[in-house]
């Protein structure tokens, strides 16, 4: 059964009526790229980034930034310490742009499967833990009944797909909501609650107690997710809840497979779902090796939710899913 996109089902504002008015900045030279300019900005907070984000030069960029401003005949942004800021101005173009080009990519992606009759394409990003709970079971069912949908999945940190859910290369995501930015963006559902715990080697040394306290965990190495992400903190917060000194012999690295290599061929221990940790121990491979640590102390991360982008209706397609896995978490008890 091919699903494809309906041009009713988004929440259609006359955008080019609202910022372009009577065409008058089309005839004032104003182009797509310029549109795509203002949205790299916002997002990275440098010309240098942008500029490479658009595979262009940065002097090229300056230039096409330049242009905007003559043609609006006002300053889009300021220079700061660490990059430029979009001024009011430039905040309302890089609004409108940003639903410009969403609904560019929504009409290719309508178009695409009309030609090729397939079911729709969904692009979603979960963190590690719902991603297998809670998507995997859902693409299984959705498979089932819509073989013709395609599925594109980013499992990455909360901080970078919140970002990327804004930069609308996501239809949803399950994670949080990062908290430098701004939760009116988002509509948010919360529906589990990460359960974490500690994983080693098999004959890992801490494997001889019966359970292991927080005490006898700072000798050793321990791999973590890069500083400020959410389980992370979660673990620091514990150690340091408790008065007990944090680790310090730290490698950083946001891959699942790097931290099975380290934790399988070390003594050191590392924090992951528990979802994760019981798929890996299941393993008939060299992952087989991973152990979960008992310990007499729980690790609750902040519960995670389904967020899409506020005042953006989802696609047939990418609404399919999102309700497999708002069912799929009430199955097996989320919150």
């Amino acid at each position: 059964m091919a699903i494809n996109s309906d041009p009713s089902a988004v929440d259609h504002v006359d955008i080019q009526t609202d910022i372009f008015g009577d065409d008058g900045l089309l005839r004032s030279g104003l182009k797509l790229n310029h549109l795509r300019m203002i949205v790299a900005i916002e997002d990275s907070g440098q010309i240098s980034a942008a500029a490479e984000a658009l595979n262009i030069s940065q002097p090229a960029a300056s230039r096409m930034l330049s242009e905007m401003e003559t043609i609006l005949k006002t300053s889009l942004y300021e220079r700061v310490a660490r990059g430029v800021v979009l001024t009011t101005f430039g905040a309302a173009l890089a609004r409108r742009a940003r639903k410009i080009m969403l609904e560019l990519r929504e009409a290719s992606r309508e178009i695409g499967e009309l030609k090729t009759g397939k079911g729709g394409s969904v692009f979603i990003g979960a963190v590690t833990a719902p991603a297998m709970s809670l998507v995997v079971p859902a693409i299984k069912q959705v498979r089932g009944a819509f073989p013709g949908i395609e599925v594109n999945i980013q499992v990455e940190t909360s901080n970078v797909l919140a970002r990327e859910l804004l930069a609308a290369r996501h239809d949803f995501i399950i994670s949080r909501i990062p908290d430098d930015l701004n939760p009116r963006l988002f509509e948010v559902q919360e529906i589990g609650i990460e359960r974490a715990c500690l994983i080693v080697r098999s004959g890992h040394p801490l494997l001889k107690k019966k359970v292991a306290s927080l005490e006898d965990l700072p000798q050793y190495d321990w791999v973590f997710q890069p500083p400020g992400t959410l389980l992370r903190r979660t673990v620091e917060d514990l150690f340091i809840g408790h008065g007990v000194p944090l680790p310090e012999n730290i490698v950083n690295t946001s891959s699942l497979l790097l931290t099975c290599a380290i934790i399988c061929q070390t003594n050191a221990i590392a924090p992951i779902a528990i979802d994760v940790a019981q798929f890996l121990a299941a393993q008939r491979s060299r992952a087989a090796d991973v152990r979960i640590l008992p310990i007499d102390f729980e690790i609750n991360v902040r519960p995670y939710s389904l967020i899409t982008a506020r005042e953006r209706a989802l696609p047939p397609s990418a609404r399919l899913l999102y309700d497999m896995v708002l069912a799929e978490s009430k199955k097996i008890g989320g919150i």
